[in-house]
């Protein structure tokens, strides 16, 4: 395996305004340390399958078990083995040479065939029919079509896409010190292309650098020129025209006009013939499922939802016999262009804004040495019409958070309702709402699907473990030697639960380059003995911590849920600050368990928990339950006359099992519900477990405090106002009430909209128009004080202090 960090020679000690801060790498820390080893055994976890449930043939026929034998690549790394050639004068000119073999092959005819698709052509004769000069109008209704044509898409150009490779190849070579691809997952995807069909790749939005990086490394693995589905918002007019001319597709602004608008009419049928063009032409294409970055709202981007819609009604139509999607996943230690201070929608992009870009990160890395590392990581590719075939809904009754969670945090009801959360924050855009009600709802699903497959194969970097030590276990400081102890921990815990790494190497020199990248965000303070302690910096540096951790998140997310609802369960009979061991006395039943998960999952945000659809909330609570009893934080308790939890053997099926339409047959699925109502589970009193379950408590604390924060907001703010004005309030009480009790890492434009957009599917805001827009204002039933208190408690029980 090759190793993805540079052994750099040591820089000298740089002192600080303070006199004690010094630097790492003059710390004099000559320990003889282990080499960590991230994976275990001889192979690593391998992530990326597909959905067995949804997908089962492809799950079989697009694996196979010598893939993880294949190790990783450096993109970025060509030398003159890349290329045809041998010599003295090719090593000095492999970047060139390699642009050049690349291949770029033809689109002809293509503008030609999309005005000739039966679409537009019944377009076309229905205009001319209602025309009153029949000759005439054909040709300017043509223009209309070119038009929005030529702001769709345009022939790639052979010579600029080779002359943009090396320009940028040169430039990742200064920016990064690796891009990392595994070879085994590149192989599932050409295996998948082998099969004729067309690939759609389906990736997560990490930084805007994506829409550049990822053609790129696939162009250079042989899979030709990616067609990208670019956000029309990030770009100028004039680097739209640059990028149309590399491959990029943009939505026209007339797509998102009304159902009954003509132009609307005319350039959704445009689109549509271009996406079947596209599809029939074999080109892959790249959509982004997530938002761009900076922008603050849904998770789930509406454009791209938008793209996949055409993509699948393709497929319906039998234009194409099918498609393979292929969930992609891409990690920074560092975002590139995320702003370090705080999030902000970002102005469209224009070339003189992205040439001072790029001429800042070379100055960067050439003067602070800060490259990073960058993992691209492919799921196993999957059949869309298989999907479609076997796709089905798990929720036979769904109700809003409102009807759900409004009685119980109120009082007035103790019995979480049978039936599934309804949240959907994504806005339906035009070219969805063409689709059918049934079409779109298969569409939602379908994005969720593999958002939440992205989301898992997504590689940990070693600066996600880092913030997440010095944040949630040590965020007083740390001495450098209990540091590198405890990186390796959480490195083999990430591990054991199924999420790979993206990083190896000599521990030493992982947590000095980890540093490195964090020092704006920690200070070093030379010790006794020459260790170092590592203190995070108060104020925001806490806040960008907590960002960098939320991307560890999903791999103890399960575990995270549990412990805040067992938190919950226990704050009403034990003193939140009572001992471990007076806690681990109270007995607590499944039944409870299963209540508290269900509340604390239907409070939390769907784009946090990004469920897969095809899987019931009950499920997951059972499998919050197992991770908990796995990982030695609860201990099954044997009460007198109840049958002992170590036996399998046959038991007589009750009329009263709880079957759950969740397509996942465990063993759980045929436990008597009633025998599961008398089990009964302690906290275990293993030394370790007190530690681990704070710090499993600890990972949720920044979203679930900010909520708390909103809460008590709700007799402060100034209501009614817009949407955008109330979250400036909001963000405004969670930076003052940070400055007094040091809480920033709950101090993020994202969280205050969450806790907005929560509140509002909960009852508690309610939006209503006017004329000058949308706007919120408080409902009756959260008017009154008492029951905003009792918000403020519902919320603040599932957090640890």
């Amino acid at each position: 395996m090759e190793t993805m960090l540079e052994t750099r020679p040591q820089i000298q000690q740089r002192s600080s305004h303070s006199g004690q801060e010094t630097s790492l790498w003059s710390s004099g820390f000559g320990m003889k340390l282990e080499a960590v080893t991230p994976f275990l055994g001889k192979y690593r976890p391998f992530v990326g399958r597909c959905c067995q449930t949804c997908t089962p043939k492809s799950w079989e026929s697009l694996f196979h078990r010598s893939i993880m034998d294949l190790g990783f690549c450096n993109v970025i790394l060509v030398t003159e083995e890349n290329t045809r050639f041998r010599g003295w004068l090719v090593r000095r000119l492999c970047y060139f040479l390699w642009s050049l073999e690349q291949h770029v092959p033809p689109c002809q005819d293509i503008p030609q065939k999309i005005m000739e698709s039966a679409g537009v052509q019944n377009l076309l004769a229905g205009r001319a029919a209602g025309g009153a000069e029949e000759d005439q109008v054909p040709s300017h209704v043509k223009k209309d079509v070119q038009r929005i044509l030529g702001h769709i898409q345009a022939p790639p150009r052979p010579f600029l896409l080779r002359l943009c490779s090396w320009v940028f190849l040169r430039f990742l070579n200064r920016l990064f010190l690796n891009v990392q691809l595994h070879k085994g997952q590149m192989k599932m995807v050409h295996k998948a292309a082998q099969a004729g069909l067309p690939l759609v790749f389906l990736s997560t939005h990490k930084s805007l650098l994506d829409g550049l990086l990822l053609p790129f490394v696939l162009l250079s693995q042989g899979l030709g020129v990616l067609r990208v589905a670019w956000d029309p918002r990030t770009c100028s007019p004039a680097l739209r025209a640059l990028i149309r001319n590399l491959g990029g597709l943009f939505l026209p602004p007339e797509a998102n006009l009304s159902l009954d608008s003509s132009e609307g009419v005319l350039a959704r049928a445009v689109v549509r013939a271009a996406m079947e063009q596209l599809l029939v032409s074999g080109q892959p294409l790249l959509i982004f499922l997530e938002e761009p970055p900076g922008v603050l709202g849904p998770r789930l981007s509406a454009l791209g939802q938008a793209w996949l819609g055409l993509v699948m009604q393709t497929v319906q139509l039998g234009i194409i016999p099918d498609a393979m999607l292929v969930p992609v996943a891409i990690t920074y230690d560092l975002v590139p262009d995320a702003p370090c201070d705080s999030y902000h929608t970002s102005a469209p992009l224009g070339l003189w804004t992205v040439a001072l870009a790029v001429l800042q990160s070379l100055w960067n890395c050439w003067g602070r040495r800060r490259r990073v590392c960058v993992r691209v990581h492919l799921a196993q590719p999957f059949s869309l019409q298989e999907y479609i075939i076997n796709a089905r809904s798990c929720w036979s009754s769904r109700q809003t958070l409102e009807q759900l969670l409004q009685p119980i945090v109120l009082g007035q009801c103790s019995v979480v309702p049978d039936t599934e959360k309804e949240q959907e924050w994504t806005p339906v855009t035009a070219p969805l709402l063409a689709l059918k009600e049934e079409d779109q709802h298969l569409v939602r699903r379908l994005s969720h699907h593999i958002l939440s497959a992205g989301v898992a194969s997504s590689a940990v970097m070693s600066t996600a473990i880092m913030a997440t030590l010095l944040l949630f276990k040590h965020q007083k400081g740390v001495v450098l030697s209990q540091l590198l102890g405890e990186f390796s921990w959480l490195t083999e815990e990430t591990l054991l639960r199924g999420f790979d790494v993206g990083f190896s190497g000599q521990l030493r020199c992982l947590v000095q380059h980890t540093l490195s990248l964090l020092r704006a965000h920690v200070a070093l303070l030379r010790i006794h003995q020459g260790d170092l302690l590592v203190v995070p910096r108060p104020g925001p540096g806490l806040t960008h911590l907590a960002r960098l951790s939320a991307e560890l998140l999903p791999a103890f997310l399960s575990e995270a849920v549990g412990a805040c609802a067992v938190r919950g369960l226990l704050a009403s009979r034990v003193p939140p600050e009572g001992p471990w061991e007076l806690q681990g006395i109270e007995l607590l039943s499944q039944k409870d368990l299963y209540s508290q998960i269900l509340l604390l999952l239907h409070l939390l945000p769907q784009d946090l928990l990004l469920l897969q659809p095809c899987q019931s909330s009950y499920c997951y609570c059972q499998e919050v339950l197992d991770r908990l009893i796995q990982c030695g934080l609860l201990v099954a308790e044997e009460t007198p006359g109840s049958r002992p939890a170590c036996d399998t053997g046959r038991q007589r099926l009750s009329g009263k099992l709880l079957w759950r339409p969740s397509g996942d047959f465990t063993d759980s699925d045929s436990d008597d519900f009633e025998e599961a109502e008398g089990r009964f589970f302690r906290l275990s009193q293993q030394s370790r477990c007190p530690d681990f379950f704070l710090f499993l408590c600890r990972l949720l604390s920044p979203l679930l405090k900010a909520f708390a924060q909103a809460a008590v907001f709700l007799h402060q703010g100034q209501l009614p106002d817009s949407e955008s004005g109330y979250t400036e309030q909001l963000l405004q009480f969670l930076q003052a009430t940070a400055r007094e009790e040091g809480i920033f890492e709950c101090v993020d434009p994202s969280l205050a909209v969450s806790a907005i957009w929560t509140f509002r599917d909960l009852g508690v805001l309610q939006q209503t128009h006017s004329p000058t827009g949308p706007r919120l204002h408080l409902s009756h039933t959260f008017a009154c004080r008492d029951n905003q208190d009792k918000l403020e408690q519902f919320i603040r029980q599932f957090i640890c202090s």
